[in-house]
């Protein structure tokens, strides 16, 4: 019995690049092809790039798909390839998998299993395929599966996997990330591959689009649910796996089904490519990777080459610098102090020391003057010198337009510091410290800025952000003396709440009875609920928890469910 070679190339497409995504599983094809592979697995849509959204609404899109499908078949050769895309027939639209093969291809595979909940919303624009695909490759029978297909138990897909006698199980996937998701992921994977007693090849896909991080982690399982061989996490890579088992039965599988016979690839023998388990990552470092990856990859993918982004001697602006440095390059990276009146010389110092330590290009533009100005124009139409909140957000908003300058002049994209506890709660100013074109900290609890900075410190064996910054008790420095702890609950109460509240759905007297202060699980989640609206008007950032601001989570702005506290 041959040897059977199988490929999972973990590739970074572009959503809508048809002719760069072919081209990219061209150069992947290649290189396993030198590497004596019978079978590459390419990750879900991988060709149309994922998600596509809207995109599939549009005939055109689909057709040009198809045709992008075609002309990356005759790269195949004598060896067979699995690739993601959307296609559509007789006006209808479903998620698949093409496998190619000497020029053609052989055969297609509709998505079964659709899912429809946090960022997924796949019965919008798919319909569900009706039969399952079995490959027959070298003697060996493998079913074909596409991510959330593995995801449910006792469904179709996992009762023909175990009733067609299928010795391999590959899925193509595109599993987006959040904290702690590749622990789950396996989970799933080894649990499916127990049940079916199939060996399971699972090729995800990697990189940032929009708010989504894709980090990788191809894994192949055995029929036990142990690791064979683990690909890298938030990078491209390919990883191999021989699998050297005896022919199928000739069990006739339940129908419907299809199947799809392939010839033996006529290069064996060939000596075992043995393998290989990348480790796994703690919490906070997968978290600071996908970070990185998610910058990078949507200035790279929306083409800007360079970010600013206000530099204010606090921790978030100095971790949002830091993690930009990482991922662009310190040439890359410009940093903008705005003091006013209300500046401490601790935090400016702090400001142009973050700036030095990054090596990044830094910029001083005082906004004392400015401010008088609004406030000797605006003081007398909106009846006093002392504007209070108005005269607070008026520096936030300041900042704002000055950064924009920098943007409109440069070409540059500004990156927002505010953190997921801080637009949980409304504790910041549209069109002031929201203005800007990505909000890398989105999605990341206070708490978590404090460890991701240590962390940052930690990695790079230097002091990258000060000390004295991380210590400092957090102020937007607005006014007098101010600390965040005036408006709210220490972060260590605030973002459990948030959590109970956003990521769990947890109401008003569930979270209460966790222990926490009934007044003050009130007036946050009240916050949450009136701040709707600011939300809405947030740049994209990237996710990192199991449910995030923005496609995760779509309330009304008009809402009036209050249960347990009206």
């Amino acid at each position: 019995m041959p040897i059977t070679r199988i490929a999972l190339a973990q590739i970074n497409p572009k959503v809508g690049d048809l002719a760069g995504n072919a081209q990219l599983m061209t150069t992947w094809l290649g290189r396993a092809r030198e590497l004596g592979a019978d079978l590459v697995l390419f990750p879900e849509l991988a060709l149309t790039g994922y998600p596509p959204e809207d995109l599939l609404l549009k005939p055109r899109f689909l057709q040009d798909t198809a045709d992008a499908l075609r002309d990356l078949a005759k790269a195949s050769g004598d060896l067979a390839a699995m690739v993601g895309y959307a296609r559509m027939q007789y006006g209808k639209v479903f998620n698949s998998a093409a496998v190619m093969h000497r020029g053609r291809v052989a055969a297609v595979y509709d998505k079964i299993e659709l899912p429809n909940y946090g960022v997924f919303d796949e019965k919008r624009y798919f319909q569900a395929g009706g039969s399952c695909h079995l490959l027959h490759l070298n003697d060996l029978r493998l079913l074909v599966t596409i991510c959330e297909d593995i995801w449910v138990e006792d469904g179709p897909v996992e009762r023909f996997a175990r009733d067609s006698g299928a010795q391999v199980v590959v899925n193509i996937s595109g599993s987006p990330f959040f904290a702690g998701k590749l622990k789950l992921r396996h989970q799933i994977i080894a649990s499916f591959a127990r049940r079916a007693d199939a060996f399971l090849c699972y090729a995800n896909l990697v990189g940032g689009q929009d708010e989504l991080i894709f980090d990788g982690g191809s894994q192949v399982v055995d029929p036990e649910g142990a690791v064979l061989a683990r690909a890298k996490r938030f990078a491209e890579d390919l990883l191999l796996v021989d699998l050297d088992l005896p022919a199928a039965s000739h069990r006739e599988p339940p129908r419907p089904f299809q199947l799809t016979r392939l010839p033996g690839q006529g290069r064996q023998p060939k000596p075992h490519a043995g393998l290989r388990v990348e480790p796994e990552m703690g919490l906070v470092e997968e978290i600071h990777q996908a970070l990185i990856l998610g910058l990078r990859d949507y200035l790279a993918k929306t083409g800007f080459k360079r970010a600013v982004l206000g530099l204010s001697g606090g921790i978030d602006s100095a971790l949002t610098a830091a993690l930009a440095v990482e991922a662009l390059g310190a040439e890359n990276v410009i940093g903008v102090t705005m003091p006013s009146q209300y500046t401490s010389e601790g935090t400016l110092s702090d400001a142009e020391q973050v700036a030095r330590n990054l090596g990044v290009k830094f910029f001083s533009v005082p906004i004392k003057s400015i401010l008088d100005g609004y406030l000797r124009e605006l003081g007398p139409v909106l009846d006093g010198e002392d504007l209070g909140v108005t005269g607070e957000n008026l520096q936030a908003r300041i900042r704002g337009n000055i950064l924009m300058a920098f943007s409109n002049r440069n070409g540059w994209l500004v990156l927002t510091t505010g953190n997921k506890s801080e637009l949980g709660v409304g504790y910041c100013t549209l069109y002031g410290d929201m203005a800007g074109g990505f909000a890398l900290l989105k999605d990341v609890p206070k708490t978590m800025v404090y460890r991701l900075s240590e962390h940052v410190n930690q990695a790079a064996g230097r002091e990258v952000i000060p000390v004295s910054t991380i210590r400092r008790p957090p102020s937007a420095e607005l006014r007098p003396d101010q600390k965040d702890q005036d408006s709210l609950p220490p972060y260590d109460i605030l973002d459990p709440i948030l959590k109970a509240y956003v990521e769990e759905d947890k109401v008003f007297d569930e979270i209460v009875e966790l222990g926490f202060d009934p007044d003050t699980v009130k007036e946050v989640v009240r916050l949450v609920d009136v701040n709707e609206y600011k939300r809405r008007q947030a740049p994209p950032g990237v996710k990192i928890t199991p449910k995030a601001f923005g496609k995760d989570r779509r309330l009304p702005i008009c809402n009036h469910y209050r249960p347990g506290w009206s």
